[in-house]
């Protein structure tokens, strides 16, 4: 009886998926560890009391955990299916780092003004810091997505 031969299946999305997933899980638990508890600059929300800040710290880790997990099994089950396309991948790390820092920038730090990088010091340096560096890793991750798209197969690229 012949062996069915395993037909490969491409899925551009999955890898697209569980790259951002992992880099806006891996950036939240950076700013947290790094910003929240290292250097104590801030919590996730400083609009009140410091019992609600922890605990909003603690929400925020828990959302970086799930993104962090949920984009490594997905990493595992395209890995298993042999569909990783590791340049597509690493694309999608940098813009999900770079998303978060500046998703964290603007509209946490600007427009809801939840809480600052850091606070009784002049802010436009931190700011600027914060949102470039941000900036640059979503120009990482445009530029290898770009690549990757162009070095996929026309059936991958579906």
């Amino acid at each position: 009886m012949a062996r069915k031969q395993k037909i490969r299946h491409s899925n551009p999305a999955m890898n697209i998926w569980s790259g951002v997933l992992f880099g806006i899980g891996l950036m939240a638990l950076v700013d947290e560890i790094i910003f929240h508890q290292l250097l104590q600059w801030h919590h996730f929300y400083d609009l009140s009391t410091p019992f609600i800040g922890i605990l909003s710290d603690g929400l925020l880790n828990a959302f970086a955990l799930f993104a962090l997990v949920a984009g490594l099994f997905m990493f595992a089950d395209i890995q298993r299916r042999h569909i990783a396309h590791m340049r597509m991948w690493s694309a999608s790390l940098f813009l999900g780092l770079g998303g978060f820092q500046v998703f964290d920038g603007i509209v946490n730090h600007k427009l809801l003004q939840i809480h600052q990088v850091r606070y009784g010091v002049e802010i436009l340096p931190y700011d600027l810091a914060w949102n470039i560096s941000g900036l640059i890793l979503l120009v990482i991750g445009t530029v290898l997505f770009t690549q990757a798209r162009k070095r996929m197969k026309p059936s991958e690229a579906r």
